[in-house]
């Protein structure tokens, strides 16, 4: 079983932002060295851009203390988000940087759309200076979004001092392919490699404190968070009696941390659709911190498996229904 791309990611919190005066300082800073350098700031180069539960602090939340950001939330079921989306990143680019667009598809990020408090899809909230505002929901007509955008864009300037950076779409299309080609070899090379085959070899304990290792210099380095998330699911269930287990969650199905120690075991047997049609079931059933436990460990297995496989698309669908 080779690492895939895992978020987990805890709750983001929105009340842990910056202050508008410390907003305005850093846009200060980031014109000051646009302008001493000629070019945009590289956080503003994306104009158009997909965002996670992982990625939010560092994309939304960071970023929005030098430009306003846009937040689409969409998904793939969503027939009026397919107007609205096109247009959106149509806009963004003819703004050329005064705001940058954040996509989230709310099926695969559940945590932040319960947490912006969207009540359905299509809807656009913007995040200035860490503060999230509510903009509109629905496809509206571009002659009303444009006239949000450009308050939205005022108020920036006005309450915060966040002008964002000019910046040239075809430049930053030049930017986006320039960061999609091959990164070289990193310093942690040697160190993933050796956490890789004690992960290989079962050494499970030898191979979490190796990416911890890794994470503890470079806590954003993707592959040793990905190895992580998986040596953690086999040690998991590496002491787990699995007819116990099996007993356990067959003979009390309201009881959620038996069905998330028999989902684990689910996945690790290669029974992935009844990995998560079980803790689909388990966030249906429950409330509270139950229902939150049975959601964050499903969004864990969908990453394990990877968010491209059909029954992941599949389960996101399910959960999104008992959710909402």
């Amino acid at each position: 079983m080779q690492p895939r791309n895992m978020s987990m990611s805890g709750v983001v919190d929105l009340a842990a932002v910056k202050s508008a005066g410390e907003a305005k300082q850093k846009a200060e800073q980031a014109r000051a060295e646009a302008a001493r350098t000629g070019r945009a700031p590289a956080s503003g180069a994306r104009l158009v851009f997909d965002v996670d539960e992982a990625g939010f602090q560092q994309d939304v939340l960071q970023r929005s203390t030098e430009v306003p950001v846009v937040i689409d939330f969409w998904a793939e079921w969503c027939e009026p988000c397919k107007q609205l989306g096109p247009l959106l990143e149509r806009l963004a680019g003819e703004y050329a940087g005064k705001f940058v667009l954040a996509k989230i598809d709310v099926d695969a990020n559940q945590m932040l759309f319960q947490q912006f408090g969207v009540q359905g899809i299509p809807a656009v909230f913007a995040v200035v200076a860490g503060q999230p505002i509510p903009l509109f929901q629905g496809a509206a007509p571009e002659s009303q979004i444009r006239q949000v955008l450009d308050q939205l864009v005022q108020a920036a300037e006005q309450q915060f001092g966040i002008v964002g950076a000019p910046v040239d779409p075809q430049a930053a299309g030049e930017v986006e392919q320039e960061a999609e080609a091959p990164a070289p070899a990193g310093p942690y090379d040697a160190l993933l490699e050796a956490a890789n085959q004690a992960l290989d070899s079962g050494d499970l304990g030898g191979a979490v404190q190796a990416y911890k290792n890794v994470l503890n210099d470079d806590p954003a380095n993707p592959e040793a968070k990905l190895g992580l998330a998986q040596a953690e699911l086999l040690r998991r269930v590496q002491d787990l009696d699995p007819q116990a287990v099996r007993k356990e969650a067959a003979e009390n199905p309201a009881d959620v941390q038996a069905q998330i120690r028999a989902a684990d075991l689910d996945l690790v047997g290669g029974h992935v659709e009844d990995a998560f049609g079980r803790l689909v079931d388990a966030v249906k059933r429950s409330a509270g911190d139950d229902r939150e436990a049975a959601r964050l460990r499903l969004l864990e297995l969908f990453e394990v498996i990877g968010a491209e496989d059909p029954r992941v698309t599949a389960a996101r669908t399910a959960l999104a229904r008992v959710l909402f």
